[in-house]
């Protein structure tokens, strides 16, 4: 959803840009490219290895671009280093980026055999591994249900819980088969495969995704220049559901204005060529002016 990223953050010379989630630098270079020189942007994200292919797509852009190697929850403290006051526009790209799931040793998915790990940020000390092998029954259900929406959560849970007695689990392929075992027949064969919701669940709760989401949105509007606007990119109801009520609640107190009152997605055209994209949900709002926070 480029082009509705960079309609709806409305790039203009002069402006300063916060990418919270930088990943492999995609939507910064087209930024970037969007106005002149003058235009710059502050670059977060808490996988290294992102960060450093990002430098390197990025580097023709010299000091535009400041780099933090740091989780969005945290863009306050980038902001304060970087000494540039509040920002004209804000970027969030939730989720696991396609590199990320693509790379085995990443363990982000049950489609290639890899290492249980799922962190982001790989000095986090705890992995999905962690949690398959020691969490109880109840809690792993619980997660399951909760984070990944999974009607089959207890069943799985059981089904784990039994598996790690006899053998530790520390493969994508050794859960995806626990779980593919666990269901029932005729339930093997939906539209999503039956590890897909499990493995979601692990990957939010080992991430702290929602935390952070929550920490970000408690705190955006005092760095957001009045006039400035926010485009955040969600790709499950966990997600796009804190951004609606954040986005409203502000509205109703006058502190937002929203661009549309229905996300936007992909197109067709984009779905047939990304389809990764197909659950993407864009909000974008605009920072209100004191003028109108006071009416």
């Amino acid at each position: 959803m480029l082009a509705e990223v960079l309609e709806g953050l409305h790039i203009a010379p002069g402006k300063v840009f916060l990418d919270g989630t930088l990943g492999f630098g995609g939507h910064a270079e087209a930024i970037l490219k969007a106005a002149d020189a003058t235009v710059k942007l502050i670059g977060l994200d808490r996988d290294a290895n992102a960060l450093a292919s990002a430098k390197q797509r990025l580097t023709s852009y010299g000091e535009r671009i400041m780099y933090f190697h740091t989780s969005f929850q945290h863009f306050d403290e980038a902001i304060e280093q970087t000494q540039l006051g509040q920002v004209d526009g804000m970027l969030l790209d939730l989720g696991v980026s396609s590199p990320q799931l693509d790379k085995s040793e990443r363990g982000f998915s049950f489609r290639q055999a890899g290492p249980l790990d799922m962190r982001m940020d790989q000095s986090l000390s705890t992995t999905a591994a962690d949690i398959v092998n020691t969490y109880p029954e109840n809690e792993l259900a619980d997660i399951l249900y909760q984070l990944g929406d999974e009607r089959l959560s207890r069943r799985y849970a059981r089904a784990i819980v039994e598996a790690r007695q006899q053998q530790l689990i520390t493969t994508t392929e050794q859960l995806e088969n626990i779980i593919w075992k666990a269901t029932p027949s005729r339930s093997r064969h939906g539209r999503l495969h039956p590890a897909t919701r499990s493995f979601q669940a692990l990957r939010i709760h080992v991430n702290q995704e929602l935390t952070e989401l929550d920490n970000f949105l408690s705190k955006f509007l005092s760095f957001l220049k009045p006039g400035g606007r926010i485009a955040i990119i969600s790709y499950h109801s966990l997600e796009d559901r804190r951004v609606k009520q954040c986005f409203r609640q502000a509205k109703q107190h006058k502190q937002l204005e929203l661009i549309s009152k229905k996300p936007l997605v992909p197109t067709e055209e984009e779905i047939n060529s990304n389809p990764r994209a197909r659950s993407a949900k864009l909000r974008i709002a605009i920072r209100s002016t004191p003028s109108e926070e006071s009416l």
